[in-house]
This record gives structure tokens, sequence and C-alpha cells, in this order.
């Protein structure tokens, strides 16, 4: 390994743009402003310089990757070659798939609105309330 390679350093809104966590670099940056993303276990700015080795925990949505950043890429190229930036560990896969299981079971178990009352259901409702009331 060259010396100059352990020792350079890349922005991480660049960087997560890169690795195709984000789509753009403008909301990347705004991630990491808004404290989703945390390097070493700290918050960070947008201009934070990023090193092979570095621990990152990206949250986006509900899910949080927690990852160890392997290498640093300016350009964005297909997502073969940014699945090779980084290494995800299998705890974080571990809990990432139980909430998204956990998720789908809930979104399973509440009914499905059928929309906006039909008048005659509105009339049942309003007779419901009434009847409830008196």
């Amino acid at each position: 390994m060259n010396p100059s390679e352990s020792t350079a350093t890349l922005r991480i809104d660049k960087w997560l743009w890169a690795a195709r966590f984000f789509r753009t670099r403008a909301l990347a940056a705004e991630a990491v402003a808004g404290g989703k993303v945390k390097v070493n276990g700290e918050r960070v700015k947008p201009a934070k310089s990023l090193r092979v080795g570095d621990a990152l925990a990206i949250q986006i949505g509900p899910y949080v990757h927690e990852i160890r950043v392997l290498a640093l890429s300016e350009r964005r190229g297909p997502a073969a070659h940014a699945a090779t930036l980084y290494e995800e560990s299998e705890e974080g896969k571990a809990a990432r798939h139980e909430l998204a299981g956990r998720l789908a079971a809930e979104r399973r178990a509440q009914p499905r609105s059928e929309g906006r009352p039909s008048k005659k259901e509105r009339r049942q409702l309003v007779q419901f309330k009434k009847s409830r009331a008196d």
C-alpha cells in the first residue's frame, strides 16, 4: 500500500454520493448536516474528511446502515463498484432485516382503507354517532 493512500481523504458528502447511499450530493450533504450520518459515533459536517477504516452509521428512513469504509472514490460508478467501497457489519444487516420484517407485519395487520365513505355509509355513521350520544 502506498503511504499516500493511507493518508488520502475525501469529503463525506462526496463519498456518500459515490457509494450510492444518496442520489445527489445535495441530498447527502443535507443528511449529514441533519445528523443522519455519524462518523466513528460522532455527528459531523458535510465537509468532514473521510478516511479508509472510518466507521459510519447512516440513517435512511427507519433503517440504519452500519458500515466501514474500505476505499475512497470521487466518481460515482455502477452499483457493483460502489458496493466495493464499504463493508456492512453483520449486526447492522440483521437489525435492518428484522426491522423490515416487523414493518411489513405491521402493514399487513392494519386494515386497508376503502377511501371515502359513500353517501349511504355517511348516513349510517351519523345515525350511529347520534345513537351513541343519547
